[in-house]
């Protein structure tokens, strides 16, 4: 893997990386997994990405000490399927979740509206290898009961089944964004501000299990809407005169200072040592609903441009990952089930079907090479393949677009029409993989497809604001 120092893109600063550095951890216990997840982040809007806006000094306290994957995706550009892809290991749309829980559409199932029972979550394995796991926040994987997290391999739950919640308000018969909190270890208080009372919860979780091996899924909905931010830290950002962008400025604020909290837990337990912290975004801003930034990326939440899909991606584990290593190697949110599940001491086999791999033996030197050749991916209306620094894009309406990333970043210049013989055969890779996946178990419905068109047709933000 090739780790090195990356100026500019990343906004980091010089990073330095030596094996020689990096000190052997001695475990006492298989290690803890920490995984904070946060909800329609733009990529451009964390400091180590490279915002002159926003001040997140946790999150890049989390990268400058870990590795950060400066080509780090998620294998869906929206919530459910990205997130049925983290848990699993495996592209979702492999067993049918390719599309985003909504209402359930006519001729379709509903009890098959959620990840499929087939699935097993990295909470099941783990659970089966001694864990205790506790899930913070947002599910999104299926409202009826046989879906719910505590069947899918959480001990502990204090959170919301749905897609989102509202910061502020839950209501004892609320529905949607104002439902209950649940919670199957105590009763849940009142909500105070929900980014504070998830950061409050998940160091509560550390320190209540600090002495047994633990994963704790951090899954917040900050900056997803409703945009709604305290008094306080709309201050903060007063001179930001947009209105949603102020708010969300404010809302990615709120964010790192609770992954703050949780940094502190994991060193006040005295845990640091033995524990993995990993931060991803779900996938891409909406710019269009939240006013997130995916500088310098084209495109957002949604569609299969790189501001869908690619998300910051930090690993963090002390004295382990040495601080300061950077990879510019493409590496998939569906590799993290494979990493936790190995480094808890469970044995990978054909039966486990994963589709990521484990990579901390590429983090420390232990395999040459790239984690990964190519990646597929589908959702709705257009499929995509990267094979090396090639990426098509098919869509329904136009003829296939080919971009090669290494020289166009930022998606600008369409080269198919120049590399014709390039774009026929990727484009019958591509096919060939898509006709052999099984169809959808679940459809959202169809006036997202039509919006999901035209996002392709949007002028982006490619550079930071003044």
């Amino acid at each position: 893997m090739n780790f090195k120092t990356l100026i500019g893109l990343s906004g980091l600063s010089c990073l330095c990386f030596s094996h020689s550095t990096a000190q052997e951890n001695t475990l006492k216990q298989p290690p803890n997994f920490i995984l904070i997840v946060a909800d329609d982040l733009g990529y451009g809007d964390l400091g180590f990405t490279g915002s002159t806006q926003i001040k997140t000094p946790n999150i890049d306290r989390l990268a400058a000490n870990g590795a950060v994957f400066s080509q780090g995706y998620v294998s869906s550009p929206v919530c459910s399927p990205s997130r049925a892809g983290i848990l699993t290991g495996r592209n979702q749309v492999s067993f049918g979740h390719d599309n985003n829980i909504g209402g359930n559409q006519p001729g379709f199932d509903e009890a098959f509206l959620g990840l499929p029972l087939t699935e097993k979550t990295i909470a099941d394995r783990l659970h089966s290898l001694g864990y205790i796991n506790g899930l913070v926040g947002k599910w999104h994987l299926g409202g009826q009961p046989h879906f719910h997290p505590l069947k899918r391999g959480f001990d502990e739950f204090w959170g919301y089944t749905g897609g989102g919640h509202d910061y502020f308000t839950s209501e004892p018969d609320g529905k949607g964004y104002k439902s209950p909190i649940e919670c199957n270890y105590k009763e849940p208080s009142a909500i105070t501000y929900i980014t504070d009372d998830k950061g409050a919860e998940c160091v509560d979780f550390i320190g209540r299990h600090k002495d047994e091996p633990f994963f704790l899924f951090a899954s917040f909905n900050a900056p997803h809407t409703p945009m709604q931010a305290t008094k306080a830290d709309l201050e903060l950002y007063q001179h930001i005169e947009n209105q949603k962008r102020r708010t969300y400025c404010a809302m990615v604020h709120r964010l790192d200072v609770n992954v703050g909290r949780i940094m502190d837990a994991v060193e006040a337990n005295g845990i640091a040592d033995n524990t993995l912290i990993v931060f991803i975004s779900d996938n891409g801003g909406p710019t269009n609903s939240n006013a997130s930034i995916n500088a310098p990326f084209n495109g957002q939440k949604g569609i299969l441009l790189e501001g869908g899909i690619r998300t910051p991606f930090i690993m963090n584990w002390k004295n382990t990952i040495p601080a300061g290593t950077v990879s510019a190697d493409p590496v998939i949110s569906l590799d993290l089930a494979p990493t936790f599940f190995e480094l808890a001491g469970g044995k990978t086999t054909g039966e486990e079907q994963f589709d990521g791999v484990n990579l901390l033996p590429y983090i420390k030197g232990e395999i040459d090479g790239k984690p990964h050749d190519s990646f597929n991916w589908r959702f709705t209306i257009s499929a995509v393949i990267r094979e090396g620094d090639w990426k098509l894009i098919r869509l329904p309406d136009r003829f296939p677009v080919l971009y090669n990333l290494k020289e166009d970043l930022s998606e600008q210049h369409d080269l198919a029409l120049e590399n014709i013989e390039l774009t026929k055969a990727l484009l019958k890779k591509l096919g060939t993989w898509d006709v052999a996946q099984p169809h959808p178990v679940f459809l959202e419905g169809a006036e997202w497809r039509a919006n999901q068109l035209n996002l392709y047709d949007r002028t982006y933000q490619l550079s930071q604001p003044e």
